[in-house]
């Protein structure tokens, strides 16, 4: 049966399912990521406006300063920005709908802690470069989710609470971990741990902005094409074998590309809060959208980055505050709020 407010595309013997104010949704957070990244290129020491930001990007900028400005150091930022962003939100709305909880995102339950975890290892323990640092932090994150998963299932539950008190549990532990090593590292690899660990916008370049958009252009089309064995999955797994899925492989498929999302989206920008959390959450609440939030999600995610580091640029009295810190605050009372809504709840995302 088709909903009411769903639209049918019939291109030959293949349809399309599509929702009129789900797509309105898309297309007004692309234009807000549109407008917060004009803002974000004209911001810094040196303010520009958003003629001379457009001309800078078109090369027809007569200041070759601007153009320098620009298209090495803002541009970079501003794209690593929306793709951090756009994978974490779609891989939250991955995780909520496996563990059928609104509390169920990556960074609540342990795996960009994981994913953190290689990359400290590296940076603390052997003074790794970018790709070496990046790389561990995939490996250590899917390590993570193998771990957390296995323990959610050792007693035959796929409970959405139990995976995230596992979760949480592994967390505070790789947490501990990772005190530890920049306890024991020298003390100038722990300082850049540290910095890594509050997770950053700042000097990023287009060797952050490849991987992040190869891990996009990878996961993110695995997610698309499974979007409704995962909206099945959300009946249960009784009725998902009812309807004959493939419930152990498509769960580790989705698992798979929804962990290297978050871990490529780590080890681009260190671990970021709250936008897996609330980014799902405030799409599906945008575009009331019975599926899972996937591309809405992910448009989210990054317009939540975007003007969070563009608040953390401009704030009052010239502090310049870390992108992780800023979303961790907002995370916090964001979860206070949902807390104070019942939202936690199975079932009530």
């Amino acid at each position: 049966m088709i909903l009411p407010e769903t639209r049918v595309l019939r291109l030959g013997r293949a349809s399309l399912l599509w929702r009129p104010r789900a797509l309105a949704v898309c297309l007004a957070l692309l234009l807000l990521c549109l407008v917060l990244a004009l803002l974000l290129l004209g911001t810094g020491t040196v303010r520009l406006s958003p003629a001379q930001v457009v001309e800078g990007l078109a090369g027809t900028s007569g200041e070759t300063t601007v153009t320098r400005v620009l298209r090495g150091i803002r541009l970079p930022r501003v794209l690593t920005a929306a793709l951090v962003g756009a994978s974490l939100g779609m891989a939250g709305a991955v995780f909520q709908s496996l563990s059928r909880n609104a509390l169920g995102s990556p960074d609540v339950i342990g795996f960009t802690t994981g994913a953190a975890t290689g990359a400290i290892v590296q940076i603390v323990l052997f003074n790794a470069g970018t790709f070496q640092v990046a790389s561990a932090a995939v490996v250590s994150g899917l390590a993570t989710a193998v771990v957390v998963l296995a323990l959610a299932r050792r007693r035959g539950t796929e409970g959405g609470y139990r995976l995230i008190l596992v979760g949480i549990g592994v967390g505070a532990v790789l947490t501990g971990v990772n005190n530890m090593l920049m306890v024991m590292g020298n003390l100038d690899r722990a300082m850049s741990a540290q910095i890594w660990l509050a997770g950053s916008l700042n000097a990023r370049s287009w060797s952050h902005v490849w991987p992040a958009l190869a891990g996009l252009a990878l996961f993110a089309p695995l997610l698309v094409l499974n979007a409704r064995r995962l909206a099945v999955l959300e009946l249960g797994e009784g009725m998902a074998a009812q309807l004959g899925l493939n419930i152990a492989r498509t769960r580790v498929l989705l698992v798979v590309a929804a962990v290297g999302l978050t871990a490529v989206a780590t080890a681009s920008a260190g671990p970021i809060a709250f936008i897996a959390l609330a980014g799902p959450q405030i799409a599906r609440r945008l575009t009331r959208a019975p599926g899972v939030p996937l591309l809405s999600g992910a448009w989210t995610g990054a317009a939540l980055l975007l003007a969070a580091d563009l608040i953390s640029q401009r704030a009052p009295l010239g502090l310049l505050l870390p992108i992780g810190s800023m979303t961790g605050l907002c995370g916090g009372l964001y979860l206070v709020w949902l807390l104070g809504q019942g939202g936690a709840g199975a079932g009530k995302r």
